[in-house]
Parts: structure tokens; C-alpha cells; sequence
């Protein structure tokens, strides 16, 4: 019985050489034949268990997080937190869902509506959309739309990704659903199928100042958001333009959020600010194989919107690690087989696993393969016959089933006589 510890090594799956096979029960000895003849024993896996086929097991890749939760000073905002979307693990929190104005970050939601549309076939980003008299007359930070000025619908989206143009948010909303409260009708429509319980809107801008028109989410809310954000390519791509050129190079889209360039990975995703809402900021990066989103609200300047986000997702970039433990079909070891043509099966991992710890934990983590008690032929290829766990410190931190390699005829009870009688002396 051999216990696998290993230390970090990134980018490298842990070798079927480390893992240790538990055995439940006691070796069958020759003494207990008259036992087995009689029929105390089962064919299959386990003594009575209904057979778990390879067809029933899950084979796409897991991803768990198993590190502990994120420790900082408490920031100075009024709300932060901090996900790790791909398993959607809140990290940090303060204040999630305490309801806030959101100001230019409900443009998130924007971008959201627009690329449902684009998926769906209603839209495309080369659409022409033609500005209003209303969408030429809002205020705020804008790209100076002139009533008749024409754009393709993906310029716009830049627009208001990059430098947050209020005046493009209008034009927009109107192409896309006939009527500025035609597309807040979506906006909302979409909160409810995103389970978005603490968010309403009632304008596509942010902006607050009209009383009987205010828009309120939560960090919790917003991080859910961005999340799904992460799966639109063009939305990273257009959060993580530090500037444009706009109406053929006569302006320039300058990018709000000065976290680009600065921190590394960093790639979007929204800016806000109003009086009421103070400055607010949802902001994701990625470096080799993690990703990290935060939002933070009510903050009291420009500066610390930036250098609290900076020290969030810095901090996490610092304490976690994500670690492969083993692929889909790696083959992890040997466990015995009783009444078989062969007396042994090799073990293999019907999914991909990979685990995202906390420093320095990997250092201290295991691996053990448990196989099933009485495992007995035949034996189907990919029979689920035990599992494999990550331990540390004798707790479980994650296991998957395994499955067996190959195929073992059952050889019968003189089969295995002679074989433990040959093996025994």
C-alpha cells in the first residue's frame, strides 16, 4: 500500500506511479473455497450492487475548487466580490446583496440582450442602425450621435464597451427591439433567466438622476453577469480595447476601465460611475489557465475603484493554483479480480480532473485509488470498479468513479483454485 504525496507541478498531469490502491476485505484464502462453491460470491462488481456500466458515467471534465476562501483587509467600497467563474465559487464577499445603482455597468446588460439577439439570427453586428433625434439628444458620456448618422450595429457596441456611450445605448435599443422600453423589456426578460434576483432596470444608460427611473442590481448579481458575459468572445474583445477609432478616425474611443495594460490578463469588463451609485468597476482577468472576476461598488474615487480591484483579483492570482490530476483515460493502476482469466485489471479515469487549491495546500495532497470490494468476473470494459480520491490529511477533498480498462472473461471457480493454489504454495 503506497501513499502518493506531490508537490505542485504545473501543467503536468500526476503519474498513475503515485496512486496506492485500498483493498476492502481480506484476501480470499484457499480455506474459504467451500464458501465460494456454495455461491457466497456474486459475479460482477461488489457483492449484490447493480452493475455501473461505462456508458453511465459522466466523461466530460471536472473542475472543482477546493481551496479556502480569499482573506483581505475589508476594501473601502460598499460592496465587493470576488468568483472564480468557471465553477462560480464566491471567493470574497462584502455586502453582495445589498441593492445598489449600478450606473454604466448596466450596460453589461446591454451587451448581454444584444448577443441573445446576434446568437438568435434577428440581429448581426453589420446591421445599419440609423440614429433618432432622441438618441442624438442624451447626455452623459457619449459619442455625439447626430440625429440620421448611420453605423453598423458592432461599431456602436464598441462604442459602448470601450467609452461607455449613453447616446449608443439608445441608438441600439431602439434598432434592436423598435423602442427604448422595448429593450428594457428584454433587459428584464433577461435578469429573470439569468436568476438575477436583486436586479430591475428601467433605462439602458446607468444614468440616476431621474428618481422614477432607477436601475438597482447587486455585486452578487453583477459578478453572475459577467459571468455569462465570459462566453461572448466579441464582448472580451471589445472590454479589452484600451482605444478605437470611431466615425472614420475623427474620434477616438477611449477605454474607462485604466485597469488595461497595467494589470496583466486583465481584459474587461465595465465601468460606472454616478454620484449616487459612487464608482463601481466588474472587472475579469486571465493569466495561463485561471480567470478571476470581480465587482466592486460605492467606492469613494476613481483611484480606488482601480486599486481595489487591482488588490483583489492580484491577491488572487497569488493564493491559487489549478492543478491536473488526471485525463480521461489515463490508466492509474492494477487492482486484483477474483474467478477471472486474468487475476488482475488495470484502472482507468473516465474524466478529465482538475482541482483549484489554495497555497500552499498542493504540496500536501494525495492521491488513492479505492477499489470496490469482491470484484469478481466477468468484468465489463469500462464497469465502474471503485474511485479515485484527492486527500489531504485523510480528508477527501474530491473523487471521481474508475472504470475498468479492459474486459475479463469470467474463468471460472477451478480457474481461480488452481491459480491460488499455484500462487500460494
Amino acid at each position: 500500500m503506497r501513499d502518493s504525496r506531490f508537490g505542485r507541478r504545473r501543467g503536468a498531469h500526476f503519474p498513475a506511479l503515485g496512486f496506492f490502491v485500498v483493498r476492502h476485505g481480506a484476501l480470499i484464502a484457499v480455506l474459504g473455497l467451500v464458501a465460494i462453491a456454495t455461491g457466497a460470491f456474486t459475479s460482477g462488481c461488489g457483492s449484490g450492487n447493480a452493475t455501473v456500466t461505462d456508458t453511465q458515467v459522466d466523461h466530460s471534465p471536472l473542475l472543482q475548487f477546493v481551496g479556502r476562501p480569499l482573506e483581505l483587509d475589508d476594501p473601502g467600497c460598499a460592496a465587493a466580490i470576488l468568483i472564480e467563474p468557471e465553477t462560480n465559487t464566491v471567493l470574497y464577499d462584502k455586502g453582495i446583496h445589498e441593492k445598489r445603482p449600478p450606473a454604466s455597468i448596466v450596460k453589461m446588460m446591454v451587451e448581454m440582450v444584444v448577443m441573445r439577439e446576434v446568437e438568435a439570427g434577428r440581429v448581426a453586428l453589420t446591421d445599419s442602425v440609423h440614429t433618432s433625434a432622441w438618441a442624438s439628444r442624451i447626455g452623459g458620456s457619449q459619442v455625439y450621435l447626430a440625429e440620421g448618422e448611420v453605423f453598423a450595429l458592432g461599431d456602436l457596441m464598441k462604442a459602448i464597451a470601450i467609452s461607455s456611450a449613453n447616446d449608443a445605448c439608445v441608438a441600439v435599443a431602439e434598432h434592436v427591439a423598435g423602442s427604448v422600453d422595448g429593450f428594457v423589456a428584454m433587459m428584464n426578460h433577461e435578469v429573470q433567466a439569468l436568476n438575477l434576483q436583486d436586479t430591475h432596470y428601467e433605462n439602458v444608460h446607468g444614468l440616476d438622476d431621474d428618481p422614477s427611473s432607477v436601475n438597482y442590481t447587486t455585486a452578487y448579481d453583477i459578478s453572475q453577469l459577467g459571468r455569462e458575459l465570459l462566453h461572448h468572445p466579441e464582448v472580451l474583445s471589445w472590454s479589452s480595447t484600451p482605444r478605437a477609432l470611431f466615425r472614420n478616425g475623427e474620434f477616438v474611443l477611449e477605454n474607462t476601465n485604466k485597469l488595461l495594460g497595467k494589470f496583466p490578463g486583465l481584459d474587461g469588463l465595465k465601468t460606472g460611475y454616478t454620484h449616487n451609485a459612487g464608482f463601481c468597476l466588474c472587472a475579469t482577468a486571465k493569466r495561463d489557465d485561471l480567470r478571476f472576476l470581480s465587482v466592486v461598488m460605492g467606492c469613494g474615487t476613481n483611484r480606488e475603484r482601480f486599486s481595489t480591484s487591482q488588490e483583489i483579483l492580484g491577491r488572487a492570482f497569488g493564493s491559487y493554483l489549478r492543478i491536473p490530476i488526471c485525463s480521461e483515460n489515463d490508466e492509474l493502476g492494477k487492482v486484483p479480480v477474483a474467478f477471472g482469466g486474468a487475476d488482475s485489471v488495470a484502472v482507468r479515469a473516465p474524466r478529465d480532473l482538475t482541482l483549484i487549491v489554495s497555497r500552499p495546500d498542493d504540496r500536501y495532497l494525495s492521491t488513492r485509488l479505492v477499489a470496490d470490494p469482491e470484484i469478481t468476473a466477468p468484468l465489463a470494459e469500462g464497469q465502474v470498479i471503485g474511485t479515485l480520491q484527492v486527500v489531504q490529511d485523510e480528508r477527501i477533498l474530491a473523487e471521481i468513479p474508475v472504470t475498468a480498462a479492459e474486459a475479463v472473461d469470467g474463468g471460472g471457480i477451478a480457474t481461480w483454485i488452481r491459480r491460488q493454489l499455484k500462487r500460494h504454495g
